[in-house]
């Protein structure tokens, strides 16, 4: 099939929710044998209509044409059945069932050998190195990706949507992967691929949509346009990609970790006789695939997550298995990972959740008694200073939008003015603008003398904010690398277990 085959056409795409008009008038299109990138913030329209395109929801005006014929898709069989498949980021796999018997769910067949035979054959065509009679909890996460790419192409997808498909990935996997979509899609294919990375945007794409505020913004090529200027079509404004670091003076070790060893929720070692401290005026990265003990580390650090072994020390306060107030007490803050499981109230007002942290201080109660007049001056204070955007002070947390969230925890957790700052996966899910100003926050702090250390699964973060990476991989920190000596080739054989010296 020729690149300028139209595979498929939405026009004037609307959807309507009650408040919100999530797409408005969209266009989007995709020919046969390339890969379109759909960009755009949180709350653009991007999974709405990929939503609609997958039978999740109907529009409300607009009409969709597949291969030259009009398409009306009422539910995710219907898409299937069409052609149409999605890779979702988190993967829809039973653990306990071969590589074989997953693909075969759904098919209504038992015939698992001329699954298992049609399945080798994929795997050969395309690159797709997966044992089909491997467990499916015995397989590293790309090797699940490729389980679920085998899933759709078995039901002869002639179109795939990739949420965020490299979340997930180490660089090496990626640089794979991105090889293994190129030859789907030059085999005929199309591919739709939604990413915030927008290094992987550039490097991968034919053509690339940019969304925002429910529109179609611009469409563009990776020849005809930079990242620079992607960003400030997705928010419309001038964007810094990465922050600016002034030089500050190292002060002492303000966190020390030494031969820490922590047990995961399933009665394993999550963390092995981890090694490390951050000095004050310094960010300390740790990289590594997720699942390789970094939320382990993180709460056991903030006393949420017993020790076994080893000790915790916060300006040179023995916090071993300490409880978490004791924890902030000796000047820790600590951004978590899932925020609305961990770091915000969901049904509290911002006032409310503001105050979680300091209600109890002379300066905010006395006798028992809150100052309510103080307290909602300080979360005033914290919301303007922090640019936290929200109707009021009085609004339900859970009608912010991620990226305001984030920055209402941050605004909370800074307030104390920490020695310590650990944060946790700081930018994940939030929008490019939210994640500059949370990585502006960050730097202000090391220039402040706070040791703050960072834990990110996004490689570019790490680099972009870090003075020192640690590696960790299978619990243990294999590497602790000066920022100036760091390659994301080098970092990515590191967080697949390799040694990078060995190459």
């Amino acid at each position: 099939m020729e690149m300028t085959d139209l595979m498929l056409e939405m026009k004037g795409i609307t959807k309507r929710f009650p408040g919100v008009l999530a797409n408005s008038d969209v266009d989007f299109n995709v020919r046969a044998g390339e890969v379109h990138t759909l960009l755009g913030e949180n709350g653009a329209g991007k999974s709405t209509l990929m939503k609609i395109l997958f039978g999740l929801y109907k529009a409300d005006e607009g009409s969709i044409h597949f291969e030259g014929k009009p398409l009306v898709i009422n539910s995710p069989a219907a898409a299937i059945s069409a052609g149409i498949g999605m890779i979702h980021q988190h993967f829809m796999l039973v653990n306990t069932f071969t590589v074989t018997e997953n693909v075969a769910l759904g098919l209504h067949t038992s015939d698992l050998v001329a699954v298992r035979k049609r399945l080798t054959e994929l795997t050969e065509t395309y690159g797709l190195d997966v044992d089909p009679d491997a467990l499916v909890w015995q397989l590293a996460v790309g090797e699940r990706q490729r389980v679920e790419i085998l899933k759709a192409l078995y039901r002869d997808a002639r179109l795939l949507v990739l949420d965020e498909p490299t979340a997930v990935l180490t660089p090496q996997e990626v640089n794979d992967f991105f090889v293994t979509l190129r030859q789907i899609a030059d085999d005929g294919r199309g591919l739709i691929f939604i990413s915030h990375k927008l290094h992987e945007v550039m490097a991968l794409s034919d053509r690339i949509t940019v969304l925002r505020d429910g529109k179609v913004s611009g469409a563009t090529t990776p020849a005809e346009t930079s990242r620079q200027q992607l960003a400030q079509m997705m928010v419309g404004r001038p964007v810094k990609l990465a922050p600016d670091k002034p030089e500050v003076s190292i002060g002492q070790p303000r966190l020390t970790i030494n031969n820490l060893s922590v047990m995961g929720d399933r009665d394993v070692l999550a963390v092995k006789a981890v090694e490390l401290s951050v000095h004050g005026g310094e960010v300390v990265g740790i990289a590594g695939v997720s699942g390789n003990g970094q939320r382990e580390l993180c709460e056991a650090v903030a006393g949420l997550r017993m020790p076994v072994a080893g000790s915790v020390s916060l300006d040179g306060v023995d916090v071993t298995a300490a409880s978490p107030r004791r924890c902030r007490s000796a000047g820790l803050a600590f951004v978590p990972e899932e925020r609305m499981l961990h770091g915000a109230v969901a049904e509290f007002t911002v006032n409310e959740n503001l105050m979680l942290l300091n209600h109890d201080s002379e300066e905010f109660s006395r006798w028992g008694f809150l100052k309510i007049p103080a307290l909602r001056n300080q979360a005033d204070h914290l919301v303007g200073h922090y640019n936290v955007k929200t109707p009021s002070i009085d609004t339900p947390t859970s009608a912010l939008s991620g990226g305001n969230i984030q920055k209402l925890i941050m605004a909370r957790e800074l307030s104390s003015k920490p020695a310590v700052l650990v944060a946790a996966q700081p930018t994940r899910g939030v929008d490019i603008g939210a994640a500059e100003y949370i990585h502006e926050r960050l730097i202000a702090q090391r220039e402040q003398g706070t040791a703050v250390l960072v834990v990110s699964e996004d490689l570019d973060e790490v680099m972009a904010l870090a003075d020192r990476v640690a590696v960790m991989f299978e619990g243990r920190i294999v590497a602790v690398i000066d920022r100036a000596d760091c390659t994301v080739e080098g970092l990515g054989l590191l967080m697949a277990g390799a040694d990078p010296s060995s190459n």
